[in-house]
C-alpha cells in the first residue's frame, strides 16, 4: 500500500520548500501567495536501516524500500470553505490523501510575505482547522437533507445515521474536528467513512522555525490537541537535500530531520513494515497494524491472500543475529504461522500458498 500525505498550510509558510527537500524535485517556491496551483506529487523512500542490513546479510541484488507519496497542495486562506483563494481546489485535493502534514510558519522574516500580515502560528493552526470543519459541516447538512425522505419512511438505517450525524454536527459546532468525534465513538467510523470528511484526516504538524524555542507556543498548542509534531528549519533541510551524511559533516551542516517526519507519519496512520528477503531482493512492505498474515500476503500479490496456506516468520533482528536463514532454521527461530497470525513490525516473512 502506498501512503499518501498532503502537505497543507497557508501560503508562504514553506510547503513547497518541504516538498522539494523531501523529493528533490524542482518546484516553484516564489514569494507570493498561490504559487502552487496544481498539486505537485512526489514519491519518497522511507528510511529504514533494517533494510540495508538484511540486504547485506542475504547478499540481495536489489533493495526496494517502502515509499510515501507526498502531495504539495495549494495554500489555503481564511474563507476557503466558501471558495476564497483556491479554496475549492485545495479542499478537493485533501479528500484524496490519507493524512495531513500541516506546515506552520514560526519564523520571522520581513522579506517573506505572510498572507495574514503577521506571524502567529496559533492563529494559523486554528484557521486551517476551522476551514476544514466548516466544509465538513456543509457536507453533513447536505447528507441530512438527503436522508429526510428515508427517515419519513422509518428506514432504520437512515434513522440511526441521522442521529449520529446530528450528534456529530453538535460536536463540530463547538470547533472540534470529526477525527476527535470518531475516536470517542468508534462505532461511527463505518457510517461516516462514505462522507470523506476533511477534518477526519489525522494531522501531523511541522513547525517551520529557526530554533525549537521559536516554536514554543506552537508546540504547546499541539500538545494540548494531543497532536504529533516536528520542529524543522526547512531552509536548512533544502540545503542538505541530496547530500550524503559524510558531505553534511564536512560542510558543518545539521543532518536532515525529515526521516523523523516520515516515521511519525507512519505512526499517525498506525502502519508497520514487514520484509521479504533473499538473493534477488530485500523489500519493505507496508500494512496497517493488526492485520494478519494472509493480508500481508495480499500486499505482495492478491493470489497470496486468496490461496494462503501458511507463513514462515522470523523477527528481522533474530535473523540478523543468526547470520543466515540456514542457521536461523537450525536454531528453531523461524516459526510457522497460520491465518490468524497478527504480523508485527520488523517481521521477515515468506508466504506459502497453493
Amino acid at each position: 500500500m502506498a501512503l499518501s500525505i498532503g502537505i497543507v498550510g497557508l501560503p508562504n509558510v514553506g510547503k513547497s520548500t518541504l516538498f522539494q527537500a523531501l523529493t528533490r524535485k524542482k518546484v516553484d517556491i516564489a514569494n507570493y501567495p498561490f504559487c502552487t496551483i496544481d498539486p505537485n506529487v512526489g514519491i519518497v523512500k522511507v528510511p529504514d536501516e533494517r533494510l540495508g542490513k538484511l540486504a547485506v546479510l542475504l547478499r540481495s541484488a536489489k533493495i526496494i524500500p517502502a515509499v510515501v507519496e507526498f502531495v504539495d497542495i495549494a495554500g489555503l486562506v481564511r474563507g476557503a470553505n466558501k471558495g476564497e483563494g483556491l479554496g475549492n481546489q485545495f479542499l478537493a485535493n485533501i479528500r484524496e490523501v490519507d493524512a495531513i502534514v500541516q506546515v506552520v510558519r514560526c519564523f520571522e522574516d520581513p522579506d517573506i510575505v505572510h498572507v495574514e500580515q503577521g506571524v502567529d502560528p496559533i492563529r494559523d493552526m486554528e484557521t486551517i482547522q476551522t476551514e476544514l470543519i466548516l466544509k465538513d459541516l456543509e457536507t453533513i447538512t447536505k447528507r441530512l437533507f438527503n436522508l429526510e425522505r428515508e427517515v419519513r419512511g422509518q428506514k432504520k438505517e437512515a434513522v440511526e445515521e441521522v442521529a449520529m450525524l446530528q450528534d456529530l454536527q453538535s460536536f463540530m459546532n463547538k470547533g472540534k474536528p470529526s477525527f476527535s468525534f470518531m475516536q470517542e465513538h468508534l462505532e461511527s467510523t463505518e457510517i461516516l467513512k462514505p462522507l470523506f470528511l476533511l477534518s477526519a484526516k489525522p494531522i501531523l504538524y511541522l513547525f517551520n522555525a529557526n530554533s525549537s524555542n521559536e516554536a514554543t507556543r506552537a508546540k504547546e498548542k499541539a500538545n494540548s490537541l494531543g497532536a504529533p509534531f516536528v520542529v524543522v528549519n526547512l531552509k536548512e533541510e533544502l540545503d542538505v537535500a541530496g547530500l550524503a551524511l559524510e558531505e553534511i559533516k564536512e560542510l558543518g551542516l545539521k543532518p536532515s530531520r525529515l526521516g523523523e517526519l516520515i516515521a511519525k507519519s507512519y505512526q499517525l496512520l498506525d502502519l508497520i513494515t514487514f520484509f521479504t528477503t533473499g538473493p534477488d531482493e530485500t523489500r519493505a512492505w507496508t500494512i496497517r497494524r493488526g492485520e494478519k498474515a494472509p493480508q500481508a500476503g495480499g500486499v505482495i500479490h492478491s493470489d497470496f491472500e486468496k490461496k494462503f496456506i501458511k507463513a514462515l516468520v522470523i523477527p528481522w533482528d533474530k535473523l540478523f543475529q543468526a547470520g543466515s536463514i540456514g542457521e536461523a532454521m537450525t536454531k528453531g527461530w523461524i516459526r510457522t504461522e497460520g491465518k490468524e497470525y497478527v504480523v508485527r513490525d520488523g517481521d521477515v516473512i515468506e508466504i506459502k500458498h497453493s
